[in-house]
């Protein structure tokens, strides 16, 4: 597949990087991974057995994506709280988990640019795998 077919302009070798860092950490648990910018989205991954056509999983992802976009001005609000914090060292913002009945949301931002995975109930400690191995792809 070539960049110039993603509606965010992603390299071809970021995108097998970001799906392989998810499937690497999170394996069969993976739902789908979506890469997006302010402004557009791209599912770079999508679990075989979960919709019947890319444009139906890209019409159910877009809300999703739309909702995450609020991160973008939201990391330098919580970044600049966690520095604030004079008796605190949490640090700055990394990613985001969310918790659903069934399964997790993580949201990972990087400057202008981000990645949601969504991903089967499983064991918490995997997020942090794939989440700095994202960070990392994404500040290249």
């Amino acid at each position: 597949m070539s960049g110039e077919l993603y509606r965010t302009n992603l390299d071809d070798e970021l995108a097998t990087g970001i799906i392989s860092a998810a499937r690497t950490s999170l394996g069969d648990t993976l739902r789908s991974v979506i890469y997006f910018t302010p402004s557009a989205f791209d599912i770079l991954y999508l679990r075989q057995d979960l919709y019947d056509s890319r444009a139906s999983a890209r019409d159910a992802k877009a809300q999703l994506v739309e909702f995450e976009q609020a991160g973008f001005s939201e990391v330098p609000v919580r970044t600049t709280i966690a520095r604030r914090e004079s008796d605190s060292d949490i640090g700055d913002y990394e990613f985001t988990v969310r918790f659903h009945e069934n399964g997790f949301v993580v949201r990972v931002l990087q400057r202008d640019v981000g990645v949601l995975l969504t991903i089967d109930s499983m064991d918490v400690n995997a997020f942090e795998d794939a989440a700095v191995a994202i960070q990392r792809l994404l500040e290249e």
